[in-house]
């Protein structure tokens, strides 16, 4: 069987990819930034790049530095499209299925080209993908339109199931993580009473609000977090300039791991191994991959809960806190200081988790069940 995936360049997709290495398929990925460059996070993939440029001119960088309204002008007539090369790849590859990795950054520019065929269709959707897409100016009649041609949809949490039957889908779906599943090292999970730090994410564009987190940070009494070590990883720079400026914080212990730097992932799993209590606040998200890994490395959850999605894992007060609202300063703080006091909710959390997380997300139980999937979607097709 042939895939062809479509997707940006992005961790939790390489993760999804690497689980069907051995399973049979021939895969095949159009990267729809298209970087140029192959990557070895997937090598045994066979890899569509340097297809952006139809002429890669001389000094072509100089001219966009220097003069970039011709560049642009250039540009207008020396790009190809996604939806070309996808086209051309399909004459090229002849896929038995093809899986595009959300609708905003792929979906929707490769969707006329779709339309025009009958390969099986798979979209999984990630994050904000299908929760936030009004506010990012897209309308109901195209989403519709884009779900009307998927055969099979992926989501990482049930909300955007339920959100997009409302939209009249009611073809096959599956839940799933957007990594495909959590491969943990249980030897760098350390206990309660041996953890210092306090460790959450910093993404603070589009829907994140690690700002407020900050700020609830600074509002806690210094005698209970005078001794704790801080860390926020994929730190934006708002994010990253308010905490340097900030003199509260000046009085902790803070590392700043910046967005565009990012942190390697077995080192982020290692600081969650030994946080204490791990936060991610955000007005719109899916079902968070760093949430479910704080989980599983035995870190406190204290997470936003935009439309439910945190509570299918979250039980308020039993196994982490849920954040009603991601812009109250005073509400995250008391959760915090509440989590910080209370070392036997934690330590039951602590082994709730690491078995919920053992029992619903180990890759090596859904790996096998993401293999089928794609022969079920094809044989289903064949009927």
């Amino acid at each position: 069987m042939k895939i062809l995936m479509v997707a940006i360049p992005n961790h939790h997709f390489f993760q999804w990819v690497n689980q069907l290495k051995d399973s049979g398929y021939k895969v095949y990925w159009l990267d729809a930034n298209d970087d140029g460059v192959l990557s070895q996070r997937i090598p045994w993939v066979t890899q569509i790049k340097s297809w952006k440029q139809k002429w890669n001119y001389p000094f072509r960088q100089t001219i966009k530095k220097a003069f970039p309204k011709l560049y642009n002008t250039i540009q207008n007539h020396n790009q190809n499209s996604l939806a070309r090369v996808l086209e051309q790849s399909i004459i090229n590859i002849k896929p038995d299925i093809i899986h595009c990795f959300e609708m905003q950054l792929t979906g929707f520019y490769i969707l006329p080209v779709i339309e025009k065929n009958n390969i099986p269709f798979m979209y999984s959707s990630w994050g904000s993908d299908v929760y936030y897409y009004k506010k990012r100016g897209t309308t109901d009649a195209e989403v519709k339109r884009f779900m009307n041609r998927v055969d099979v949809l992926i989501s990482d949490c049930n909300r955007d199931v339920k959100a997009l039957k409302t939209l009249d889908y009611n073809k096959t779906h599956y839940v799933h993580p957007g990594n495909g599943g959590l491969a943990l090292d249980m030897h760098k999970v350390m206990l309660q009473k041996d953890r210092k730090l306090i460790i959450f994410k910093g993404y603070q564009f589009d829907s994140g609000e690690a700002l407020q987190v900050v700020k609830a940070i600074e509002i806690l009494p210094l005698e209970l977090i005078k001794n704790l070590e801080f860390h926020v990883y994929s730190a934006d720079k708002e994010v990253e300039a308010y905490i340097k400026n900030s003199k509260s914080i000046k009085q902790l212990s803070f590392v700043i791991h910046p967005r565009h730097k990012r942190l390697k992932h077995e080192d982020l799993l290692q600081l969650m191994g030994k946080s204490i209590i791990h936060l991610g606040n955000n007005l719109s998200d899916g079902m968070p991959n760093s949430l479910l890994e704080a989980m599983g490395m035995g870190a406190f959850p204290i997470q936003s809960n935009p439309g439910g999605a945190t509570a299918e894992v979250i039980k308020h007060g039993v196994n982490g806190f849920l954040i009603e609202n991601p812009l109250d300063i005073k509400a995250i703080s008391k959760l915090i200081e509440a989590a910080l006091k209370n070392s036997e909710l934690r330590k039951k959390a602590q082994d709730y988790n690491i078995a919920f997380i053992e029992n619903n997300y180990k890759r090596s139980i859904l790996q096998p069940k993401i293999i089928q999937l794609y022969k079920d979607t094809f044989s289903h097709h064949k009927r």
